[in-house]
């Protein structure tokens, strides 16, 4: 059977495309939003730290374009590569967010990590399925 027929689970696509809105709406504040950074506790003085800030703000648009590729494609393979590169950037959230949590941060440190748990959790849920349907 050709990859191309093999179908992604529905539940895989939606939440990619959950995780895609995540990174639009961090685009959106990287490049549009500044006041909500400064509500997070983030200060915003100066060139070099706006350098920094559309830097993450063009690399997670880029990793939202990647995404919506694949999401479109459907190749197994190529959900394969977003799907690690999600669970290593949430998987870094989770130590990252609680250890240094925002003044506006919607839960606790704890909450936020717990969170992060079942979010990488049922990444790799989705990398293991899409893995398997890839090496049929």
């Amino acid at each position: 059977m050709n990859l191309k027929n093999k179908q992604i689970p529905i539940w895989v696509n939606i939440l990619q495309a959950i995780l895609i809105l995540i990174m639009l709406a961090q685009v959106y504040m990287y490049f549009f939003n500044h006041q909500m950074m400064v509500d997070s506790g983030i200060p915003i003085e100066g060139v070099p730290t706006l350098n920094l800030i559309y830097e993450m703000g063009a690399r997670t648009l880029v990793m939202a374009i990647a995404s919506i590729f694949v999401l479109f494609t459907q190749d197994p393979k190529q959900f394969i590569v977003v799907l690690l590169m999600n669970i290593f950037r949430e998987g870094q959230e989770m130590i990252i967010d609680p250890l240094f949590p925002l003044l506006n941060a919607p839960a606790s440190p704890t909450v936020d990590f717990w969170i992060h748990v079942v979010i990488v959790v049922i990444e790799i849920w989705a990398f293991i399925t899409v893995l398997k349907i890839s090496r049929q």
